[in-house]
């Protein structure tokens, strides 16, 4: 049985993890660009090193990538709470996310958004969030399945969420897509350039529009079990 005072300590963290390292994150975000008061807000309550492997837990809060296993990573500080602002800037009630990862976007999104639905192909990497989720009190709904089919028996979403590169947008998301719902993904080009991109839709009309370069993993079909 783990002791509630050691999991406590944990989760705040020490050295290179405590709260003053998180707090010097927000400041850079900010200095960066982000604005949206409760992503900064959140992002210097929640333990973004339990995110990540123990050996690797010092550098969870400088402002890079980081592996996760199966070939997979925890974007930047930076790029979470790019999209998760792009996210609130919507106000939405029911959001999607696909490539739960880690997941440590899927626990902030949590903390704002009243229901937050997440989908991974990879099953370990499932386990290991849902996991870490259940033990801080997160309330996102996670499931091992195609991220590329969304979540139709929950859908329609005011948000999708994607947190892998497409070569292109399927068609099954879209569909999931409230009328007037955005969908945000990273997005590849023929000659390989990825986009950070958003869809809004209106009607049976999707708008899209380039926002920024980015780099993701690429966005897998099927599970791996």
């Amino acid at each position: 049985m783990r002791s509630p005072d050691v999991d406590a300590l944990k989760r705040r963290g020490r050295g290179m993890t405590s709260p003053r390292t998180r707090n010097r994150m927000v400041a850079r975000l900010a200095r960066q660009g982000i604005r949206d008061s409760g992503v900064l807000e959140v992002m210097a309550q929640e333990p973004r090193h339990l995110f990540v492997d123990e050996a690797l837990a010092h550098r969870a809060y400088e402002d890079s990538p980081l592996p996760i296993g199966f070939g997979q990573t925890l974007s930047s500080p930076f790029i979470v709470a790019r999209m998760t602002e792009l996210v609130r800037q919507e106000a939405p009630e029911r959001v999607l996310e696909l490539g739960t990862g880690s997941g440590y976007q899927a626990l902030l999104l949590s903390r704002l958004v009243p229901a937050v639905y997440s989908v991974e192909r990879i099953a370990a990497l499932h386990r290991r969030a849902a996991r870490r989720l259940a033990e801080l009190g997160s309330s996102a709904r996670l499931r091992v399945s195609d991220g590329t089919q969304g979540w139709a028996e929950a859908a329609p979403f005011d948000v999708i969420l994607l947190t892998a590169c497409a070569r292109a947008l399927p068609e099954a998301l879209l569909e999931q897509l409230s009328d007037g719902g955005r969908l945000i993904a990273p997005l590849e080009t023929p000659d390989g350039e990825q986009s950070l991109v958003q869809v809004r839709r209106q009607g049976r009309t999707f708008e899209r529009r380039r926002l920024a370069s980015v780099r993701f993993v690429p966005l897998l079909e099927g599970v791996v079990e």
